[in-house]
């Protein structure tokens, strides 16, 4: 008989909670948390919530303060346009082989599955959520050119991207559908093959929605 799944421990699933209550933005940059605030809220004890606040601080989430508790980290000056200036090198990179071999079937149907999830959000208003499904929607990109540095990179990414997304449209959450169109749009250029088109739409989709790169 298969062993039965392990169930993840206690401190995985603190840094789990904890992690995801940062990346959609409920705990803002600035925000004091505690190690008793999470423990209550998972139903552990404090040292699994411990170690997962310094696993927290090792990816730059948190800053522990003694005796008093955590401060959320926010996205630090100059690093969303960094990310930016990543995202657009590795995005044009693969939209330009695409163009040679093709969008893989596969991702072409995982990406029309975010696309419908995303105008579910956007019906909702759900901006948490729907920055989270931006986020598959433009590694998926990387991922189908087949260029599996590229993708890997791209992915460490992922929550600054998230966190970005989040501070950005919460104020605008009217957004959320015309960033769905946008997609769309982007992803019919990759359908095409044009290359060019695909990378001039990128830069006025991310510089409209978090400004320039540059």
């Amino acid at each position: 008989m298969p062993e039965p799944a392990k169930r993840p421990s206690a401190a995985h699933t603190a840094y789990a909670v904890t992690k995801e209550l940062i990346l959609s933005g409920e705990l803002a940059g600035g925000s004091l948390i505690s190690e008793g605030e999470i423990a209550e809220r998972v139903q552990v004890s404090r040292t699994p919530v411990r170690e997962a606040f310094l696993r927290l601080e090792s990816e730059e989430l948190l800053a522990l303060h003694p005796k008093r508790g955590a401060v959320v980290v926010p996205v630090p000056p100059g690093e969303a346009a960094d990310v930016l200036e990543l995202r657009l090198a590795l995005e044009r990179a693969a939209a330009e082989r695409l163009a040679h071999i093709g969008l893989p079937e596969e991702h072409h149907g995982r990406m029309r599955e975010l696309l419908a999830r995303q105008r579910a959000l956007a019906e909702v208003a759900d901006v948490g959520g729907f920055a989270h499904a931006d986020e598959a929607f433009h590694r998926c990109i990387v991922e189908a050119s087949g260029n599996r540095l590229a993708a890997r990179f791209y992915a460490t990414l992922g929550d600054r991207q998230r966190r970005m997304s989040v501070h950005a449209l919460r104020p605008r959450p009217e957004r959320l559908a015309l960033l769905a169109d946008e997609h769309e749009t982007l992803l019919g250029h990759l359908m095409s093959g044009d290359s060019a088109a695909f990378s001039e739409a990128l830069l006025d989709h991310l510089t409209a929605t978090h400004g320039s790169p540059h």
